[in-house]
């Protein structure tokens, strides 16, 4: 099977999946009937962010040199201290406030009027930090005393967009629950709705520092409690098991490197490579080499988080958004973020730093396109620079997109990395309908 027969069986089965998810029913996770939920609140969004505050200690407004933390350090429990937990004890929900609030709705909306998919990322990262401190119980720890704790967002495991389009004007509902833990870690899974319909689901995988954010910190066991519950964990593991090993580490297999030739052979043009011109265009085709945007970013003090540092979720914006506009300049037509995947934090970004991000566009088939997205730090006193947070975005457009080609074999590894994560996101998508129409997760 070649190229085009391989890859256009898998679009065209996506293609006929997307109007389904748009349809997906208001129901947070069940299977059975049996549901997940605790009736716990945490009002708006903005409450989310006071809370946190002040559960870790942290000072109003912004010091070059933050209150020490260090007195907390012994009230750290030990592992052995620390009773078992049960996914309803850290599923909450929190509201954006859209119908109501003008000023916040301004916040969220492009100027055509649709939702920024990066603040509602943005946003459901902060929830997700706010899970973990309710997932955390410390029955030692003496009242009054804030929570000896900082937690770091990892990984983004992946987020998927069921909707075709976000509703500006209604409240955005946002919930989410523990579903995994190990040691100093926790797998949060959170949920996006508006008028209760599921729009958006995101895997978080957050560390637990101690209140210094200079080593891990234990958190409690993660325990299910129904069947539900070790059904939800049984997935949670299954995701924590295959991720050990990342898509692009792989090296490419005996029918990737098939591909890598039929590619080879489409662009060497009609009597082959010569010293002089080593490649040709295919019609309605382009070089990946030239479709790659970069932009500098300034953050400020307000863009950090309880540890000083710029807030991951902030991060996950940014790139989202230079994705948005480079798939924008590349097709000439609105596309749909579908799914972000894999989003490493491999190095946290402090307050005096400028963000550089690069989006490359890696794969395209059809009327879908992927985006390799990576962010680099430069120190503003050293000005040395070092890469921090690589993204792997799926987009849909209304219509077919110019294919894009690797010249290099460096680039063709980027394409073949991009495929990789197209197909991740088509069998992902599948798994979540099949649950569906069994009665099961979201």
């Amino acid at each position: 099977m070649n190229l085009s027969q391989h890859l256009g069986r898998r679009v065209i089965a996506v293609r006929h999946l997307c109007p389904q998810l748009g349809a997906l029913r208001h129901r947070f996770a069940e299977r059975g009937g049996e549901k997940l939920e605790s009736g716990h609140s945490s009002g708006t969004m903005a409450d989310v962010a006071k809370k946190i505050r002040e559960h870790v200690g942290v000072e109003a407004g912004y010091h070059i040199i933050p209150k020490s933390r260090e007195g907390l350090l012994k009230f750290q429990p030990k592992q052995d201290e620390l009773p078992n937990r049960s996914m309803v004890d850290s599923y909450t929900t929190a509201k954006v406030l859209l119908e109501t609030d003008a000023v916040m709705r301004q916040r969220f909306v492009y100027g055509r009027g649709l939702l920024r998919m990066g603040r509602i990322i943005e946003e459901l990262d902060l929830l997700a930090v706010w899970i973990c401190h309710l997932h955390i119980h410390l029955p030692n720890l003496p009242e009054g005393v804030p929570l000896p704790y900082t937690f770091i967002t990892l990984l983004v495991d992946h987020a998927h967009f069921l909707q075709e389009e976000f509703i500006a004007d209604a409240d955005v509902s946002l919930s989410g629950h523990v579903s995994w833990t190990d040691k100093s870690y926790m797998e949060v899974t959170a949920y996006v709705r508006q008028n209760g319909m599921l729009l958006a689901k995101g895997i978080f995988v957050v560390e637990a520092r101690n209140a210094v954010n200079n080593g891990p910190a234990p958190v409690n066991p993660l325990v299910p409690a129904t069947k539900l519950e070790e059904s939800l964990y049984q997935e949670a593991q299954k995701r924590r098991a295959n991720a050990t090993t990342r898509l692009e580490s792989q090296l490419p297999t005996k029918e990737e490197q098939q591909l890598m030739y039929e590619l080879f052979t489409r662009t060497k043009g009609a009597d082959g490579p010569s010293p002089s011109d080593m490649s040709t265009l295919p019609p309605n085709s382009r070089w990946m080499s030239k479709w790659r945007r970069r932009t500098l970013v300034h953050p400020f003090p307000e863009n950090r988080n309880e540890s000083n540092t710029i807030f991951g979720g902030f991060i996950i914006r940014k790139a989202i958004e230079i994705s948005y506009m480079t798939v924008s300049l590349y097709t000439n037509q609105r596309c749909m973020i579908r799914s972000i995947a894999d989003v490493t934090f491999t190095h946290s970004i402090p307050v005096h730093s400028y963000i550089k991000l690069k989006a490359y566009v890696v794969f395209t088939h059809k009327n879908f396109i992927q985006l390799l997205t990576v962010v680099n730090a430069i120190g503003s006193n050293s000005f040395e620079e070092r890469r921090c947070n690589v993204l792997h975005l799926t987009y849909s457009c209304s219509n077919v997109v110019p294919e894009i080609l690797p010249r290099s074999y460096h680039e063709a590894l980027w394409y073949l990395t991009g495929r990789r994560y197209f197909n991740r996101y088509h069998d992902s998508v599948s798994h979540d309908i099949v649950n569906e129409a069994k009665g099961g997760i979201e």
